[in-house]
């Protein structure tokens, strides 16, 4: 008889506020316009498609659309080469010290790590030539007519595992832990669950299903 296989052990973290202690969205846009000071004529743009998203007049997917406006008219070569020198500079010292250590050693240990963010793929991706995960998910955008536009939803919320099951595909997996600066789905689905607050870890409290 054939013995069965374990299930996959995997770690989710969020990055912003959570693994990453600021919000890269919002750092990124200032690395950018250090580069292309014309781009900052987006910002009370910005801070319109802000108000309208707290005020949960637009939903997350238009939100990205059109925050993210400040990279009209970059190519995605230019902002991948931005993104690189971006968190060249970021990391590691404006990441969360604690889990950098944990996730190294339960990577150690052959555990799977799983970044599921809302930021865009475009300029997270280049982060993960200097931490090593096994998989990532952020929000899909494509280059057309100048402009970014998000491919399906924002990877927030009920997406995140969506695009989680995606990754593993058929086979078997098991959330062993997971992080993030806000409540959302993934960290109802983890064994263990984890509320990153001003970089403090708070065991999170799951909802009864």
């Amino acid at each position: 008889m054939a013995q069965a296989t374990e299930d996959i052990k995997v770690i989710v973290f969020d990055l912003n506020g959570t693994f990453y202690n600021k919000s890269s969205k919002d750092e990124f846009f200032k690395f950018v316009i250090s580069k292309k000071p014309k781009q900052a004529r987006y910002y009370v743009q910005m801070v319109y498609y802000k108000l309208l998203h707290k005020l949960n007049q637009i939903r997350q997917t238009e939100f990205k659309e059109n925050f993210f406006n400040y990279l009209d008219n970059i190519p995605p070569k230019q902002v991948e080469a931005y993104a690189d020198e971006f968190w060249e500079r970021e990391y590691p010292s404006q990441f969360n010290e604690e889990l950098l250590n944990h996730f190294e050693t339960m990577r150690a240990k052959g555990v799977e790590l799983f970044c599921a963010t809302g930021g865009l793929e475009l300029y997270v991706k280049p982060l993960f030539k200097h931490f090593k995960v096994d998989g990532f998910a952020g929000t899909r955008v494509t280059y057309e007519d100048n402009t970014y536009k998000v491919i399906g939803k924002a990877c927030k919320d009920e997406e995140k595992l969506c695009r989680l099951a995606e990754h593993y595909k058929n086979k078997a997996y098991t959330i062993v832990e997971a992080y993030s600066d806000s409540k959302e789905n993934i960290l109802d689905e983890a064994k263990e669950a984890y509320l990153v607050q001003d970089g403090d870890l708070e065991p999170y409290k799951k909802h009864k299903k």
